[in-house]
């Protein structure tokens, strides 16, 4: 019998990250962002630093703003993110 090993990614990537990219690329600032948002701009800021994750409130207001990318995505985001960063740990804790 052949035993398989799941292959995990050893990094997790906040969706900030991505939305930083977004927002850029777009010409915009965080402080347009958050207003667009109707959001403190802290918000804004914590979620780019991966300080605060995305709730389907947030991904259905960044809909808005950025229409051609649907609330779905930045909530898988959002979720992968933290799936891995569990994985992560719990590979830490049993080494």
């Amino acid at each position: 019998m052949v035993t398989k090993t799941k292959a995990y990614p050893n990094i997790a990537i906040p969706p900030g990250e991505f939305l930083l990219e977004e927002i850029e690329t777009r010409g915009l600032t965080q402080k347009e962002l958050a207003s667009r948002m109707g959001r403190p701009l802290n918000a804004i800021n914590e979620i780019i630093n991966g300080k605060k994750g995305i709730t389907a409130e947030t991904a259905l207001q960044l809909e808005e703003v950025m229409p051609e990318i649907p609330a779905r995505f930045w909530l898988n985001l959002e979720t992968d993110f933290q799936l891995t960063k569990a994985i992560i740990n719990k590979q830490a804790n049993a080494a």
